[in-house]
């Protein structure tokens, strides 16, 4: 039976009501579990999964305990399963491939997130029918992602992997060590403007769609002149509205 709102309020009424969305890249980090928990109060939403969770879940098993949550955390690597910190069922597949196995339980989650994980999905149109799958009826899934036109985005789209690594282990000292991956990026779909993304969605069946922009990023915070240019153009973006220019992006949906 599909979940229902007390209030009949949509997904976007939701996130800027409840959660309190603002469209700052920082919200956009410290505001995603604020908005997780908002979906699944306001719709009672008890059987999540995260996609793309790997080693860092991002609750806890005592946090999904406290709220009523039985929490399934999927990725597509088993290295990333296993080192896991924290102990949580898992599902180990590709969001955008092959679900007919058995194994993976079609129609049974109420709530469906990721983090950063969009971006590294070739075919993401195939990934939000494999969502539409796994939820259940009146289940809603968010995904949190990285937007293209911005200039760290576009640049790490455009330039080869070996490279794009390399800049990026350069400044900032990310993914050291033999079992933390890196998976290439694809920005499929991964786009903060609506007319760019609901229309997909919508296609493949989903009842309520939003796609919620944010602007700003720290990616050159190590670079004085870029940064500064970069913040101008983010500001303008921000108070005119331009969300093609944003940084990153929620997508979310309702079955």
């Amino acid at each position: 039976m599909p979940f229902e709102s007390a209030s009949g309020r949509s997904l976007k009424n939701v996130l800027i009501q409840d959660a309190g969305y603002t469209p700052y890249e920082d919200w956009a980090w410290q505001g995603y579990r604020l908005a997780i928990l908002a979906f699944a109060k306001e719709y009672g939403l008890k059987h999540l999964m995260e996609i793309g969770g790997g080693r860092r879940p991002l609750f806890t098993p005592e946090e999904c305990a406290a709220h009523g949550f039985e929490t399934t955390i999927n990725d597509i690597s088993p290295v990333e399963l296993e080192n896991m910190k924290v102990i949580f069922p898992t599902a180990c597949f590709d969001i955008s491939g092959d679900i007919s196995s058995p194994e993976i339980k079609k129609g049974h989650y109420d709530l469906i997130y990721s983090r950063m994980v969009f971006e590294h999905v070739k075919d993401v149109e195939q990934a939000w029918k494999n969502i539409y799958q796994l939820l259940s009826p009146g289940g809603v899934a968010i995904a949190f992602y990285p937007t293209l036109y911005a200039l760290p985005f576009l640049v790490n789209k455009l330039i080869p992997e070996s490279v794009s690594t390399k800049i990026v282990d350069m400044l900032y000292g990310f993914r050291k060590g033999e079992n933390m991956l890196k998976f290439p990026a694809y920005y499929d779909h991964c786009y903060g403007d609506a007319k760019k993304v609901e229309p997909m969605l919508k296609q493949i069946g989903f009842s309520d769609t939003a796609v919620m922009p944010f602007y700003g990023h720290d990616y050159f915070k190590k670079l004085p002149v870029l940064r500064e240019i970069d913040n101008a153009i983010h500001d303008i973006a921000r108070r005119k509205n331009l969300a093609s220019l944003s940084s990153y992006a929620y997508a979310v949906v309702r079955k």
